[in-house]
């Protein structure tokens, strides 16, 4: 009997593992190569360990693996009808981006966020992501089928790290949300998804001290991980309770904030002025940094959302991005564009013609390239919220172009966006660099990214699991789309 039993369990793991490497005849058409043996010749390597590119580089992919890596001129490959060829001079290979805040929803007005279920799969895998964490689910139901669907062949996109339901607090603004009644619900919230199949969880910003601690506990003694954009809870106070990351950076730390009271959320959670009027070098901040990095807390990055509300004008709107959009997601863009550069508005709200977020906006640039020196886990993620130009791809494209603005290398910038989330994930053995034996998560782009990280844009295959899809294919396959599926 435990013979027959042995014999019906590894029958079901062959039979996923090939409804796995079955596609369906919705994903075949975004695939470019589909070869037993891929061969990418005279390539130039960035690894993501942050070491320089390699270059004149030829990486043989075997299946779902990456078989070898060598100098192409001693490159041995084998002449069969099973391995397809492709000469790389002038392209550029990096890992798989790891995308660590990475939503499938999209603010569609009014406090209201819709599930891009369909277009942002499409432009996560086409931007190079071939991870993500969805760090915060509106409809997490959704999310884990959606993954399923990935993960059997039957829709494009990356990896799904699905993750749980917000744990908000009472008192939120979000409609969406379930808030707390007390640690008791937190438990069973968190237990109740980890069984539903979620893998982390991401505490909100009225969550109370309590809550947050009794949801730590119950995610860790189950293997799961805790993050949080907080303010009724401050950083040090997260990092006493265990959690192990924390999104947005500095940006939305509250334990600055004057009169702050416990459990409270103050009125300028995200005060610019306050924010700019720090040292990430010295004083406070500079404590507030060291005292994370003691607790092992990492600090998610997400710059795009806080440049796209910072700035009058930037970044330029992109023509790809402003394609993507559906009309009335495009015009509420363009009309918050207009909006955040009112100078009414500004004297309103500051006092002054001239906005204090671009020097907050510095300020936070200085915060993280700061907390990584300092030997800190930052993580990258685009959010694709707030005024919403900031979609699934493109933006985290742009979250590596601004970790270089930062002081980043491109190479370090590269290394942020890849190791360091898959280690996060506990996946560093199998993703985030290019390495023999590794997963064949892979992104090729035309031009050199190590000297100019603007090329990052550039992608024109990303390999995920050896399967190489068509980055303008997939693009194309949603135009229009975003805001509204």
């Amino acid at each position: 009997m435990r013979t027959v039993s042995a014999v019906l369990f590894l029958y079901s793991i062959f039979a996923g593992l090939a409804l796995a490497q079955t596609l369906s005849p919705e994903v075949k058409p975004f695939v470019k190569i589909d070869s037993p043996v891929v061969a990418l010749t005279h390539v130039r390597v960035i690894d993501g360990t942050g070491a320089l590119a390699r270059e004149d580089q030829t990486i043989i992919l075997s299946r779902d693996k990456i078989e070898s890596i060598s100098d192409s001129a001693s490159a041995t490959i084998s002449q069969n009808k099973d391995t397809q060829v492709l000469d790389l001079h002038g392209y550029t290979v990096i890992p798989g981006l790891v995308g660590m805040h990475d939503h499938m929803f999209y603010p569609m007005g009014n406090g209201i966020f819709g599930e891009m279920a369909y277009s942002f799969p499409r432009l996560y895998l086409a931007g190079g992501v071939t991870t993500i964490r969805t760090t915060g689910a509106l409809e997490p139901y959704t999310d884990l089928e959606l993954k399923k669907q990935i993960d059997s062949g039957q829709t494009p996109g990356p990896h799904i790290h699905v993750t749980g339901p917000y744990l908000e607090g009472a008192g939120s603004w979000a409609l969406q949300m379930h808030q707390l009644t007390g640690p008791e619900d937190a438990t069973r919230t968190v237990n109740y998804w980890l069984d539903e199949g979620v893998d982390n969880f991401k505490a909100y910003m009225f969550i109370t001290r309590a809550e947050l601690g009794a949801a730590i506990q119950a995610a860790h003694k189950r293997g799961a991980k805790v993050t949080g954009h907080l303010c009724s809870v401050t950083f040090r106070e997260a990092a006493d309770l265990g959690i192990d990351d924390l999104e947005h950076s500095f940006f939305v730390d509250t334990e600055f904030e004057p009169g702050k009271k416990p459990d409270e959320c103050p009125d300028k959670s995200e005060d610019p002025v306050r924010l700019a009027s720090l040292d990430a070098n010295s004083g406070p901040m500079h404590d507030s940094i060291q005292y994370l990095i003691q607790h092992h807390v990492a600090i998610t990055s997400t710059l795009p959302v806080f440049e796209m509300g910072s700035f009058p004008g930037r970044p330029t709107l992109e023509k790809r991005v402003l394609d993507a959009l559906s009309p009335d997601a495009r015009s509420a863009l363009l009309w918050n564009r207009v909006r955040s550069s009112d100078t009414g508005l500004l004297r309103q709200r500051y006092g002054s013609d001239v906005s204090p977020w671009p020097a907050a906006f510095q300020k936070e640039l200085e915060f993280e390239y700061a907390f990584s020196k300092a030997g800190g886990l930052l993580l990258a993620g685009l959010d694709p919220t707030g005024m919403g130009g900031v979609i699934a791809g493109f933006g985290d494209q742009r979250e590596v172009e601004l970790l270089v603005e930062a002081g980043f290398t491109p190479l370090e910038a590269i290394h942020i966006a890849t190791f360091n989330g898959a280690q996060f994930l506990g996946e560093a053995d199998k993703i985030g660099t290019i390495a023999v034996g590794k997963q064949a998560d892979l992104v090729v782009i035309k031009g050199d990214p190590s000297k100019k990280i603007e090329d990052i844009e550039n992608v024109e295959t990303v390999f995920k699991d050896g399967i190489g899809y068509d980055s303008a294919k997939l693009i194309e396959s949603v135009r229009g789309m975003v805001g509204s599926r």
